[in-house]
């Protein structure tokens, strides 16, 4: 074996064993903040705030073209939750 032969030279040998553990899946009631506050933290969003007056914009240069970049990437598990949250405001109607 190759790892042998470096051993038998006098090089250092490391060992690591790499675990992937499950997801804990939290739920609102282990938060004791929205426990204590429950009036402030609803379950589901009533609707939309009503419409307000804009306090700032961003001014545009004419004629100027967007940045031409990649946007990041997401892992397939970071993916699929934007993908439900999408989805779920959707159904809502918010988007």
């Amino acid at each position: 074996m190759k790892v042998k032969k470096y051993v038998d030279r006098g090089s250092y040998l490391f060992v690591a064993q790499v675990v992937e553990k499950e997801p804990i899946e939290r739920h609102l009631e282990d938060v004791p903040v929205i426990c204590k506050f429950p009036d402030v933290f609803p379950e589901n969003l009533s609707g939309l705030p009503p419409p307000q007056q804009v306090e700032f914009e961003i001014e545009l240069v004419p004629g100027a073209a967007p940045v031409a970049r990649v946007t990041y990437r997401l892992a397939p598990s970071e993916m699929k939750e934007l993908a439900k949250q999408l989805q779920e405001l959707l159904d809502k109607g918010f988007i």
